[in-house]
Formats: C-alpha cells, sequence, structure tokens
C-alpha cells in the first residue's frame, strides 16, 4: 500500500478572549490622503547582449529618438543594438510629496529581452492619470537574479527581466492629495457597521462638547468628522489625536483555510451548533502484476500475463458529539481526538458548513 504525505496541521486560535484595542489609523483611512500611481516608458541600457532583439522594433525606435534629441541621427531599420531594452517603469508616489524628495521604482521589460541583471534606466518621465509628470527615474537596476548559459544549457535563479531602484526616482512636482479641512470623512478599511457604530462613538466621547457630537457614521465604511472649533487652526494636531484613539474593533467569525499547505486559521467567536461527526476512512488498493508464462513448445515465444489484485481496507468510525455553544478550543480538541489529519479538518469544517452547524465564514485560500 503506497502511503500518503500529507502535510502537519498549523493551526492558529487566539489565545486571550479579552477585546484589546485598536488604534484608529490602523483600520481606517482619511479621505483623500493616499498614494498616487506613476508610470512610464523607457530604456535600460548596458545589458552586455542579452537586451531586446531586432525582432522587438520599438526599442530600436526609442533609441533612436532617443539619439535624435541629442543630436545624433540614426536610422532605425539599420541599427542593431543587443544591450538596449524597452520597459515600463511604475511607482508609488506618496501622499504630499514634495518636490525633490526620492522613492522606489519598479521596472519591468516589455520586450523579448533576457535580462535586465546590471542594466541603467535612462531618463524616464513618470507621469499619473492626469497625463502629468510628476517624478523622474533613472539608475541602476537591481533584479536579485541570475543567469548563466552555454551551449544549450543554462541556469536562471529569480525572476531577470523585473527589477527596482531603491530611490530612483525624484518627485518634480507635489503629489495631487487632498488636505484635510474642517468635515473630515474617514474610510474603513473593512467596511463593518459596528467598527462604523464604535468610531462614531469613541470620536464623540472625546471631542463632544456640551452636547454637541462631532462625528456620524454615514454608512458601514464611512464614518464622517467635523473639526471642532477648538481645533481649527490645529489641524494636523487633530488628526494625530484623531489616529491614536483607541478603539475596540469587532471582527466577523472566519475560518481560513489553505489546503496547500495544512494552514487552519480560527477566530475566539467561531461557534458550532449541536451536531455529531462520524468520520472513517475507506481505502482501495489496486494492484497489477506482470506474469511470464512460459511455452512448452520451441517456436511459441513465453507470454505475459497480468494479474490484477483488488483489496479494500475501511478503518472503524470515529465519532464525536459537540454540545450547544461549543467554542473553538472545543471543536480542536475534539477533531484532534478522533485522530482526523489536516486533509480530515479540511473536510469536516467544509462539512459543517454546509450542514449549516458552523456560525463562521469559511474562507478557503
Amino acid at each position: 500500500m503506497n502511503a500518503r504525505l500529507l502535510p502537519c496541521l498549523c493551526l492558529a486560535v487566539p489565545l486571550c478572549s479579552a477585546p484589546t484595542a485598536t488604534r484608529l489609523k490602523d483600520v481606517v483611512s482619511i479621505e483623500g490622503v493616499r498614494e498616487n500611481q506613476l508610470v512610464g516608458y523607457g530604456l535600460v541600457v548596458g545589458l552586455n547582449g542579452k537586451g531586446d532583439s531586432k525582432q522587438t522594433v520599438f526599442s530600436a525606435q526609442s533609441l533612436t529618438n532617443l539619439l535624435a534629441r541629442m543630436g545624433v541621427q540614426v536610422d532605425p531599420t539599420a541599427i542593431l543594438v543587443k544591450n538596449t531594452a524597452a520597459v515600463l517603469v511604475t511607482a508609488n508616489l506618496p501622499a504630499f510629496a514634495q518636490p525633490g524628495i526620492r522613492i522606489d521604482i519598479s521596472v519591468a521589460a516589455i520586450g523579448d529581452a533576457a535580462t535586465l541583471q546590471g542594466g541603467i534606466l535612462i531618463l524616464t518621465p513618470l507621469k499619473a492619470s492626469d497625463g502629468q509628470v510628476y517624478a523622474a527615474a533613472q539608475g541602476s537596476v537591481v533584479t536579485g537574479a541570475f543567469v548563466a548559459r552555454s551551449g544549450g544549457s543554462g541556469q536562471t535563479v529569480n525572476h531577470p527581466t523585473a527589477g527596482r531602484v531603491p530611490n530612483g526616482a525624484i518627485v518634480e512636482k507635489p503629489a495631487p492629495s487632498v488636505i484635510p479641512g474642517a468635515h473630515i470623512k474617514l474610510q474603513l478599511r473593512e467596511a463593518d457597521f459596528t467598527n462604523a457604530a464604535r468610531i462614531s462613538r469613541a470620536i464623540n466621547k472625546k471631542f463632544g462638547i456640551n452636547g454637541v457630537e462631532p462625528a456620524h457614521a454615514e454608512s458601514s465604511a464611512l464614518v464622517a468628522v467635523d473639526m471642532p472649533a477648538a481645533y481649527k487652526t490645529r489641524r494636523v494636531e487633530f488628526l494625530e489625536e484623531l489616529e491614536n484613539l483607541a478603539i475596540e474593533t469587532d471582527r466577523p467569525a472566519r475560518i481560513v483555510i489553505n489546503e496547500r499547505t495544512g494552514t487552519i486559521v480560527m477566530g475566539k467567536e467561531v461557534r458550532i451548533t449541536p451536531v455529531a461527526i462520524l468520520q472513517g476512512n475507506l481505502t482501495v488498493e489496486i494492484q497489477t502484476t506482470m506474469n511470464v508464462v512460459g511455452s512448452s513448445s520451441r517456436q511459441q515465444a513465453p507470454a505475459v500475463v497480468p494479474q490484477v489484485t483488488v483489496s479494500a481496507k475501511e478503518e472503524k468510525a470515529r465519532n464525536v458529539v459537540l454540545d450547544e455553544g461549543a467554542s473553538v478550543e472545543e471543536l480542536v480538541r475534539a477533531l484532534t481526538a478522533i485522530g482526523s489529519t489536516p486533509r480530515d479538518i479540511i473536510a469536516i469544517l467544509q462539512n459543517l458548513k454546509a450542514a449549516g452547524a458552523l456560525d463562521a465564514e469559511l474562507e478557503v485560500l
């Protein structure tokens, strides 16, 4: 019988059931205060013969345009340069970024270049969605990869056609960020009515004066806040106190399963309704053996006759009963007690969900 190799069970369960306080800045973002994505088209040179081939026509055209701006006139159909690769350059422009600061950029080949290792990105303007240039990128590309080839064999480590240039772009224009005014909107990173209401109450408790409540929840994902009069000239200080305000967040009961690694993560909120679990294992094995049957006649060759053997083995059923309101700890203990493997536990959880006995979201990665 062939043995099955199963991944070991990795189970994460909170050890403490007491609610913990979370900073407001960890669960919300301020409307208008965000990063902006930038993109640009450029050339990477110095690739030691491993750049784009002649089939990638746009890299040759880009090179001739670059040379033309420098006063060198070249016919794009008459050149063959293997040290150049056409690339797309991307970056994230931080909120309120000012001219002169440096940001990291990512570079990826769009032609048939074999690698960007050792290449240098030539000055590339980076534009936002509004078509305006906000940064200029240039520098040595770091791929973290390695390519070695000789004859018909070779070795490639990591991904050689994409890399980064740390601090490779300089901001040329202030980021199009919206400065928070007297009316602020907080966006919940995960929409939840309970959390929106709790955030509103915590802000009103902190900044409410004479019965005036500055915050109210507009939806499960948005909380509106009116800046108190005492902070009209101190907006940054108000936002600092707002971001560090502690609240108790509520999270939905959820079980996350990764069948590939055998990992199961469950929160303390998971509850099991009264249910009985019956688990067994039926193994069917089919083996084919080739037997050589000889012949008494010299003119007839020996024959190969397949012999098929079928065997079945069934383990005794194991069962466990969970009472009403069973917790995660009881569920884990019960499943472990019946000797369930990680795959068995995943199948049991899916069946519990299908049976309506699991009061939690089941997410399979």
